[in-house]
């Protein structure tokens, strides 16, 4: 074959190859091996995937990669919390944060402020839960 041919034919592969390479999450998100499951990350797995259209074994080995490793699931952030872990307290008449406030206190002895910047807060609370503070 003549050098020139070899040369137009290695080039483009190598580039591709080193393409696939990139995508895989193994080296995009190495903080995320040992991931046993959860969501897949959309990204990796298109990249992975333009793999598998362009060269098939590539992108099965991407893929066999990130799965093995972990790295192509989203890493966890969802939490769970037991009914028992939260306080209700009913409060008469309209909810202010004063009110809030005052239950929280007679409730667990700790003095909050509901202005500070890193308290949440939710109006949009179904008509069952109007006079309900709910905490942990």
């Amino acid at each position: 074959m003549n050098i020139k041919v070899k040369k137009s034919i290695a080039i483009p592969l190598a580039l591709a190859l080193t393409i696939q390479l990139s995508g895989c999450g193994t080296i995009l998100k190495p903080e995320r091996k040992g991931q046993s499951s959860g969501q897949l990350d959309v990204g990796i797995v298109a990249l992975n995937a333009i793999g598998l259209l362009f060269f098939l074994v590539p992108g099965v080995i991407a893929f066999a990669v990130d799965f093995n490793n972990g790295t192509i699931y989203l890493p966890g952030g969802s939490a769970s919390i037991n009914e028992s872990d939260v306080n209700i307290v009913y409060i008469d008449g309209e909810v202010t944060n004063e009110k809030i406030e005052t239950a929280i206190l007679e409730q667990t002895g700790d003095v909050v402020s509901l202005n500070d910047s890193n308290v949440q807060s939710s109006d949009n609370m179904g008509s069952d839960f109007k006079n309900e503070v709910r905490f942990l």
